[in-house]
């Protein structure tokens, strides 16, 4: 939803919805605001701890199979693996993930690539829709009276119009918008440390095509996964960036991503989005 300055500064119940790419701010400002004011709702904690908690699990267990101790001790039911995710740690949902690649180097085939990154887009979708439900459950459950939604990376690419109906007409859509410097900063940030990411099933398909082309590769089998996101990483950025930018327009409001690492307090913050909403 839109609302003035002055709306949002007496808007007696908020609720936010925070839309960028990893590393431009989001859960930093979730941990800036009073946490005894504000319910921080996670999209990929709830990704992992709801809708993808049984392959993830499924998918360590299929590792701990490769070993004969623990092959033998899961068949006999004398271990339990689960996920023990948390709201501050969610790389198991990076490991579920993965990366495409050789498998001697521990990457995926295309198909079992695929359809991971298929069962977390659902996955996605789902916990979006969840927001309605966690704004009424953290008011009249937990007595927090202010909400904000830390979603994914990959929401701009969900394409769910009833999705973004219900996020539009229950919070305020805030998007973090990187400097070109912040972009580069979170480019050399890839490049250091790959990590796995959702891609959208076409823009995966044309850019592995011409990674192979450029490579002289035959098979996406004899890519070196970490190789493939940092070279996909710049284009990923290029690729989101107007997305973000038209669900701004459309449902809210775009701030300078380095603000938010100024920031002090709440009162802050609500002032920088009275300042973006005025503009």
């Amino acid at each position: 939803m839109k609302k003035s300055g002055a709306e949002f500064r007496q808007w007696r119940n908020k609720a936010v919805t925070l839309l960028g790419m990893s590393g431009v701010g989001k859960t930093t400002l979730a941990h800036i605001l009073p946490h005894h004011k504000w319910f921080h709702y996670s999209g990929d904690y709830r990704i992992g701890t709801r809708y993808l908690n049984e392959p993830i699990c499924d998918f360590i267990k299929h590792q701990a199979m490769q070993q004969e101790f623990f092959r033998d001790l899961l068949r006999r039911d004398l271990i339990y693996i689960g996920n023990n995710i948390s709201i501050n740690n969610l790389t198991i949902v990076s490991h579920f993930l993965g990366k495409i690649g050789n498998p001697e180097l521990g990457g995926l085939s295309v198909n079992e690539f695929k359809r991971r990154q298929r069962l977390f887009r659902e996955a996605e979708i789902q916990a979006m829709r969840d927001v309605e439900e966690f704004i009424h459950k953290a008011r009249d459950i937990y007595r927090y009276p202010n909400f904000i939604n830390d979603a994914g990376g990959s929401i701009c690419e969900l394409g769910e119009s009833e999705c973004w109906r219900l996020l539009s007409q229950k919070t305020v859509v805030l998007y973090l918008q990187a400097s070109d410097e912040m972009e580069q900063m979170l480019i050399q940030r890839a490049r250091a440390h790959p990590k796995p990411l959702y891609y959208e099933e076409r823009f995966l398909e044309q850019h592995l095509a011409e990674f192979l082309q450029s490579k002289r590769l035959h098979s996406a089998d004899e890519i070196v996964p970490d190789e493939f996101v940092q070279w996909i990483f710049p284009k990923l950025i290029t690729h989101r960036k107007p997305q973000y930018e038209r669900l701004a327009e459309r449902y809210g409001y775009a701030i300078d991503a380095k603000r938010i690492f100024e920031l002090r307090d709440e009162q802050d913050f609500i002032e920088l989005v009275c300042a973006a909403a005025a503009v």
